[in-house]
């Protein structure tokens, strides 16, 4: 993990400000939903980005029953017999 040397206070409603620097150099504007990880004794933030529900992928995504499926994925499971 890397240091960025900033330092910021949580607030008396527990937020904290991420730095301009860091929302432009991840493509964070205001109201981006970000999830929180936990990883041994550290807090991790990260851009939410949808995901396929098979592999992960983020790209070319389709909604299937209220499920996002990549295109590669909806292919493969279209091609099964039931």
């Amino acid at each position: 993990m890397k240091s960025t040397g900033i330092i910021r206070k949580v607030d008396e409603l527990g937020r904290v400000v991420i730095p301009i620097e860091i929302r432009n150099k991840f493509n964070i504007s205001q109201k981006d939903p970000i999830e929180i990880y936990i990883e041994g004794s550290s807090i991790i933030l990260k851009k939410f980005e949808p995901n396929c529900v098979f592999c992960g992928n983020t790209k070319n995504l389709i909604n299937y029953r209220d499920k996002l499926v990549c295109k590669k994925c909806a292919e493969k499971i279209a091609g099964l017999k039931e």
